[in-house]
This record gives structure tokens, sequence and C-alpha cells, in this order.
């Protein structure tokens, strides 16, 4: 971390024995003798403290901290005064001083502020890059028509107040959606708070969200703030909300009528700012004819609907998810990059993904951690996919796709699954065998299986083993 200093300050004495100090403690440090000297200094080079004398002749301290925080309103700023006073020590803090130190200067206390104010600075920068890091995690991934009208979406309703309902099976990405709304919305720097209707359980969740006074109910030792309170001025996102009580959404549907609420066994009424983002897999309509949802609760949310289309309705963007998931673990694990072979993304395109999205992803995972050929950075075979696809599936059978199996040697054309599996697994390990010049314990080894079980699939196969 850079430890750049800049001192302004009109006694020479000062400057000359201050950046002497620091200089010794390791630091950077330039310095100028009054505001407008300082103000130049930070035009050329940004240092990460600036120690500010108040009393100066021409533009004073508290003027100079007005114009730096009007240039430059990240910049760190510590007061020093001879003559402060709590009026004056007040103020600068309201101008966004980060602290204030009289004089006579103690080295002691100065280096304690720099170090204190670095360190706020580095989680600072921690801070945004993590969210840099999540936001990239969350971000919408498509080609496909239905993706792009739902981001196109996303941009034309982000900027309002309204509500969202998204809909769509589990794992289409519909918290993608809520956070994308979210981070594209003027309450992007408030809080975004998520909660699991489903998993909390009924004698709970009116605490969850609203909160509770301390002594409410046996175990409430404290004042506890809810979900609610935590997203005051942000966004908060109630997932699976389909599976809330109707007690619980005769409350919510109040707090989107009048913003307010009370605490469980609490009186006092608390107003908050919070935009509802709602998600369910279960069809709401086909629930208020059953009367387990409110129907004036799905009108209230539904005031701007979202849709997310199966995977397997979307199949362009299976690639592009694919080749996007592969880069991730391929960074994530420290694995060499390795590619996916035109057949191998054959069969992921003919693969229904009843688990969508969040299959997909753990497919890509679980083939980056768990298959040979990383090394060298082989591409990506069919044979490698085949054992982490399900095999029960119907759609896929009947697709049944001409997989052109350059990599095996085989051309399979309207095979099911099972046979193709099997054909698939009997010339994975024939050509493993043949690398590892048909020693069947170091075969064993590189396939991750038991000597005795490749020793049983060889005979099963019908392979020749050759000594």
């Amino acid at each position: 971390m850079a430890r750049n200093v800049l001192i302004i300050d009109d006694e020479s004495s000062i400057r000359q024995s201050l950046s002497g100090a620091l200089k010794d403690e390791g630091y950077k440090v330039r310095v100028a003798e009054g505001g407008e000297a300082g103000l130049q200094c930070l035009q050329s080079d940004r240092p990460d403290v600036v120690l500010l004398d108040i009393w100066m002749p021409g533009i004073d301290g508290i003027e100079t901290l007005k114009r730096i925080k009007a240039q430059y309103p990240d910049q760190t700023v510590v007061m020093m005064s001879g003559h402060g006073t709590i009026e004056t020590a007040v103020k600068a803090t309201k101008l966004g001083a980060f602290d204030f130190i009289e004089k006579p200067l103690s080295l002691e206390r100065i280096l304690v502020i720099l170090q204190n104010a670095m360190g706020v600075q580095e989680l600072a920068r921690e801070n945004q890059a993590l969210r840099k890091q999540i936001q990239r995690h969350r971000t919408l991934i498509g080609q496909s028509a239905g993706m792009k009208a739902i981001q196109d979406m996303i941009r034309r309703v982000a900027p309002t107040t309204g509500s969202v309902l998204i809909t769509g099976e589990n794992g289409t990405g519909k918290e993608v959606v809520a956070h994308s709304v979210h981070a594209l919305s003027p309450r992007y720097a408030k809080p975004f708070v998520e909660v699991n209707c489903a998993a909390i359980p009924e004698e709970l969740i009116e605490s969850e969200l609203f909160g509770h006074e301390k002594g409410s109910f046996t175990g409430a030792t404290q004042l506890r703030r809810g979900k609610f309170d935590l997203a005051n001025g942000g966004t908060l996102f109630l997932d699976e909300i389909g599976d809330m009580s109707l007690k619980t959404q005769a409350k919510i549907l109040r707090i989107l009528q009048d913003q307010k609420f009370e605490r469980v066994g609490g009186a006092q009424t608390i107003t908050v700012d919070v935009r509802i983002v709602a998600a369910t897999n279960k069809d709401l309509k086909v629930a208020i004819q059953k009367g387990q949802f409110r129907e004036d609760l799905f009108y209230r949310l539904n005031v701007i609907p979202f849709v997310v289309p199966p995977l397997r309705e979307r199949k362009d963007d299976i690639t592009v998810l694919a080749e996007h998931f592969l880069q991730e673990f391929s960074a994530v694990h420290a694995k060499k990059r390795r590619e996916f072979m035109p057949e191998a993304l054959k069969m992921l395109t003919a693969y229904p993904w009843p688990g969508n999205v969040r299959e997909l992803k753990n497919l890509i995972e679980r083939v980056m951690i768990l298959t040979v050929g990383e090394e060298d950075g082989a591409a990506i075979s069919p044979a490698e996919l085949f054992g982490h696809l399900k095999d029960d599936s119907a759609a896929f059978k009947a697709e049944g796709a001409m997989l052109d199996t350059e990599h095996t040697g085989s051309i399979l054309v309207g095979r099911n699954l099972r046979d193709a599996r099997a054909e698939f697994e009997k010339e994975f390990i024939l050509r493993t065998l043949k690398d590892n010049d048909w020693n069947v314990s170091k075969t064993a080894s590189v396939l991750g299986v038991e000597r005795s079980h490749l020793h049983r699939k060889i005979k099963s196969f019908g392979i020749e083993e050759k000594s």
C-alpha cells in the first residue's frame, strides 16, 4: 500500500520537522506552504493523506478543505491547528475532515491517525473490489432473444420505484435479475437485503422481517432490527415469496401500502423507504385460486413482472454460459484454461437442463475439478461430460443428436443415452489404457477408480488387455 502524505502549513519549521519525522517512518512526503500551493500539488499527484493547517494566510484551512472536497470528494484530510476549538473541529468534520489534531503536534498521535486513515482507505478499496467481483458474478449472461428482452427491461425499470415480481423455474437466474435491478437503480449504494421466505420457520419469519423488541418472546434477549429496517433506502429481495404464510402476507401488504411497520412486541411505528423485489418458482395465480396467496398482494407486487425462461427454451445461451463458467472456474481452481470440443458443445446444447443455469454451472465446475486432461490444456470431450449428465431425460434421448466424437474415434447416430454413455466409457477407458501403455494400475489412478473396478469394466466391455 502506498504511503504518501502532503503537508500544507505556512510555518516552515512545522513543514521541515514533520516531513523529516514522517520520512524516517517510511512515508513519502511533499510539502506546500499554503492553501493555493497545496491545491496545485493535488492536481499533479494525489496523496493518501493531506495534513492541513487551519490558520494560514491567503485561503485558510477551512476554505482549502472545502475546495479539496469539492474537487476530490474521497481525499482523506486531517486538520491541524494551534488554536483549536470544539466548534472548529466540528465544522471541519462536517466538511469531511477525517480527524482533527491540535498543536503542538504529537508524532505518536499523527502516526496513529495516518495508520487509521490508510486502514480505512484499504478497507474501502477492498470493498469496492469485492463489489465489482460480486457484480461480475451476478451479471446476466446470454444472447438469446429472451435474455435480451429481460436485459432491456431491467435497464428501463431499474431507475423507477415500482415493485418487481420475478417468476421462473429454480436455477434460471431470478436472483441475478434482482441484483441487476438494484445495481442499475438510484439505490445501488444502499443495502440489498435478501430473505429466503421458504427457509425461515413460520414462527420466526415476522421477527426476521420486522425485527423484535427485547423481551417480546422467549429468547428475545435484546432488540433486533428486521430485514425491512436493514434495507431502508435500498432494496429488499423476498425470494420464494409463494411460500410465505397468509398472516405474513397481510403484513407485507400493509408495508407496501404505507411503508410503515412495528417490531414484534413493539408499539412504535417505524417508517422505511424500501423497494420490494420478489421472486417465486410457483404459479401465484394458481395459488390465489387455492386460497394460498393473497390476490391483493399479488397485484401490489406484480407492478413490473419478469418471467425468466428456462434454459431449454434459450439454447442460444448454453454455449455462451458454458464458456463463461469454464473461464470463471479455471481461475477459481487455478486450472489451465481449456476449451470445449465442438461435439461437447453440441451435447450441452442438446441436453434439456432440468436444473437450468445452476445445473450447467455446477456441471462445469465439477468437470474442471474431477476430470483429467487439464494438465496439458486438452479440449473437453463429450466423454468427459457424459458421466455428469442425468440419463433419465426422455427429451435428451429423443434428441439423441448425431455426435461426431472424433476424439474417441466413434460416430453415434440416434443412440439412446444409456448405450451412448457405455460406448463413450468404453472408448475413454481404451484410449486411457493406450496412453498409459496398458498399465492397468496407472490407468486406474489416472481415471480415479479402484484397480478392481477398472478390471471389471475392462471385462464387461470385452477389452483385451495387452501385456
